[in-house]
């Protein structure tokens, strides 16, 4: 169980909305940085970011990480996982409860909304998902 913090870059995307969509996430703790992405099919970019943040959390949990930094440049996503919006579409509410029931597993979580120019390493393993259509890690159900 690893107990130092952890910092983690979560993106979706798709082409056309919806479109071709995928997710990416890089993991940093102790040193390492773990990266995984996937091909979701066609997606609205609001899922494909939903998919992401869902994927990085549960790396997270898979790693034991108890203190979690997680960026993302979705404001929607950010301010939602905060509290601070609604969730008003509804095909968005089984991501926001699932994703909201992974976030409680990890006691020091903190959400940070950041620029695309930050985020530049999950958004490429975004779009590298979407041109190879790399299938998600298999433990990755979504």
């Amino acid at each position: 169980m690893h107990t130092a913090p952890a910092c983690a870059w979560v993106d979706g995307g798709a082409r056309g909305n919806p479109g071709e969509a995928g997710f990416g996430v890089v993991l940093e703790q102790d040193g390492a940085v773990v990266e995984l992405s996937g091909y979701l099919g066609k997606a609205t970019n609001n899922v494909a970011e939903y998919a992401g943040l869902i994927a990085g959390l549960e790396l997270a949990i898979a790693r034991g990480v108890r203190q979690l930094t997680l960026h993302s440049d979705s404001l929607l996503l950010v301010r939602q996982m905060q509290g601070r919006y609604r969730v008003k579409a509804a095909h968005l509410r089984p991501l926001h409860t699932r994703a909201s029931a992974q976030a409680s597993r990890i006691p020091d979580l903190r959400f940070l909304h950041v620029s695309r120019e930050v985020n530049r390493r999950a958004d490429a393993l975004v779009n590298r998902a979407i041109d190879e259509r790399r299938a998600p890690p298999e433990w990755f159900l979504f």
